[in-house]
């Protein structure tokens, strides 16, 4: 009895393992490599950077004034529109500064898609945020909406504190 105890213990030993390696190989095979991370993040960053685009153009057309400029590189790949305007009081002299930026960050070690949005008005920033995803769980309409509110966002606040 205890042989067939032995021999029935070290094939549920090896069942065990082989089960532990089967899982491992069907986790392997679904973990997307690095480069289609790297493929998807540059896809996803084309298809947002062209939209953000768009977006701080809507905000260019509705205030005259405003300048656009196009960000790439290590700060990430968006759109940016300023404006400085000079604001005389009393005499005195000011210059009122409003910028309204989205960009997309590069790829990194993390893994994720970053989209990142900053916006001032009059000296005053509104807000400086962030939204990320791990790259094989994006969901681009959810970027996207996140975009057009931002968007919007700014444009209410910027039409608030402008005469």
């Amino acid at each position: 009895m205890s042989d067939d105890f032995k021999s029935r213990f070290e094939s549920a030993i090896q069942r065990g393992q082989r089960r532990r390696e089967h899982s491992a190989d069907e986790a392997k095979r679904k973990e997307l490599t690095e480069e289609e991370l790297r493929r998807l993040h540059t896809s996803f960053r084309l298809s947002l950077s062209e939209r953000i685009e768009a977006k701080v153009k809507n905000v260019i057309d509705a205030f005259p004034g405003f300048r656009q400029e196009a960000l790439f590189g290590e700060v990430g790949w968006g759109t940016a529109c300023y404006r400085d305007d000079l604001n005389i009081q009393n005499g005195r002299r000011s210059n009122q500064y409003s910028r309204f930026e989205m960009v997309i960050r590069p790829y990194s070690d993390l893994r994720v898609l970053d989209l990142k949005g900053k916006g001032a008005v009059k000296n005053r920033e509104l807000f400086n945020r962030s939204l990320f995803r791990k790259i094989d769980e994006v969901d681009v309409s959810e970027f996207e909406d996140v975009i057009d509110a931002w968007t919007i966002e700014y444009a209410e606040q910027f039409a608030a504190r402008t005469a």
